[in-house]
């Protein structure tokens, strides 16, 4: 869970997006083009090991469930 402070900031940012004056700082304009390779490339790496963390703690949770000492009747090899 993220914590309560991370999310006001969160709420808050539309807020403060809506309060600002079109035209009020000097570098406004479209990004270039190095800026959305690099948030790209950032985004790309964030999903990555959110999906790694994700499967290591799939995986670790699958092997404390192991089912070898019971007895499965009809299945060869298995008891």
């Amino acid at each position: 869970m993220a914590p309560s402070s991370d999310i006001l900031i969160l709420l808050l940012l539309p807020v403060a997006a809506a309060l600002t004056t079109p035209g009020s700082c000097s570098g406004c304009g479209p990004p270039s083009l190095p800026m959305l390779a690099g948030l790209m490339a950032a985004d790309a790496v964030v999903s990555l090991l959110i999906v790694a963390v994700v499967f290591v703690c799939a995986c670790l949770r699958h092997r404390s469930t192991q089912e070898d000492d019971k007895i499965y009747i009809n299945m060869p090899g298995r008891g």
